[in-house]
């Protein structure tokens, strides 16, 4: 039996340390730039023009997500760590949804697997070769795993149907305008993604 929890835990730190690496990796990329990242700012950017608005803060939220798998990585917080990750691909895997699944077509194989991944790993507990075990697993609990998870999977749905929404409004905006240019009017100005309105300085020259 003792060989066989043994075992177990090596498992668990070894998926810790993959999971969790590879998600901190991709937050750093976002967060700081580091190993090729593009940083915030332009990372924000990215997100803007991806329907996520305001790009920033998104971007910021993404990235901590992310950059919490180092501490799953640890097996620190577990459940906590495990949720930012899960919200993070949950949302990523939205974004790739439309090439399909399969990675080498830009499909949503990677962030499902990572997700998921993270998912099982706030469900089964970090083993015992992880902070959470030194500390007697006080942030390491069944409910606590629950409720995480939960927040995770409810903030990623609220962040897709706000994208949606804002994409939806921009391609209704956009064929407006086509319509409008066909019937040979012009439209100059600039159109807010943030609130779904031209600004006050936008006119119709017909």
């Amino acid at each position: 039996m003792g060989q066989n929890n043994t075992a177990r835990d090596l498992g668990l730190l070894a998926l810790r340390t993959a999971v969790g690496g590879a998600l901190a990796y991709h937050g750093s990329q976002k967060l700081f730039g580091w190993f090729g990242g593009h940083g915030l700012e332009a990372t924000g950017q990215g997100f803007e023009s991806m329907g996520f608005a305001p790009g920033k803060p998104n971007a910021a939220l993404a990235g901590a997500g992310e950059l919490a798998g180092a501490a799953l990585a640890l097996g620190a917080a577990t459940p906590l760590a495990a949720a930012g990750g899960v919200g993070a691909m949950l949302v990523a895997a939205e974004v790739h949804r439309p090439q399909g699944f399969a990675a080498q077509s830009g499909g949503n194989e990677y962030p499902i697997t990572l997700g998921v991944a993270a998912a099982a790993l706030a469900l089964t507990g970090p083993g015992k070769y992880s902070v959470d075990h030194l500390l007697g697993d006080r942030l390491n609990k069944p409910w606590l795993a629950v409720v995480a998870l939960g927040g995770a999977v409810a903030g990623g749905a609220i962040t897709i149907a706000r994208r949606n929404a804002a994409l939806a409004q921009a391609e209704a905006v956009s064929e407006e305008i086509e319509k409008e240019s066909a019937e040979g009017d012009v439209i100059l100005g600039d159109y807010d993604p943030e609130t779904g309105k031209n600004d006050g300085a936008d006119k119709l020259i017909k």
